[in-house]
């Protein structure tokens, strides 16, 4: 896949729900996932595809979503894209909603997603 077939099918998947299939199809096995704090001492930093499916799998245990909007793909040259989403719900827990809005960079290198960043 190319770098614009790898953008719309991660946007796609964002958008039905669909995410955590894509994390094979679209993601290297020694991929990571950098986020921009630490939440919950879990690390910045989570590396490889299973951490990375593991890291999903908590966000959709802890956070009830109400609502998502997901913008783009930003493509940047041949090698990364830009993704904003917008998501509102409720951390499980406390009943908290949060309101988050996040602009996720991803890098691409022999036709998988090798590294994504998100900043808040």
């Amino acid at each position: 896949m190319n770098l614009r077939e790898i953008a719309d099918e991660l946007v796609a998947g964002c958008r039905e729900n669909r995410s955590k299939e894509n994390l094979e199809k679209l993601y290297a096995v020694d991929a990571v996932s950098v986020e921009a704090q630490d939440f919950m001492d879990m690390g910045r930093e989570t590396r490889g595809r299973d951490a990375i499916r593991g890291k999903h799998e908590w966000w959709e245990s802890a956070h009830e979503v109400s609502g998502a909007k997901v913008n783009g793909p930003f493509p940047h040259g041949d090698d990364r894209f830009a993704v904003i989403f917008e998501v509102q719900g409720k951390v499980k827990e406390s009943g908290e909603s949060f309101d988050m809005r996040e602009v996720g960079v991803y890098h691409v290198a022999d036709g998988k997603i090798v590294r994504e960043e998100f900043f808040y």
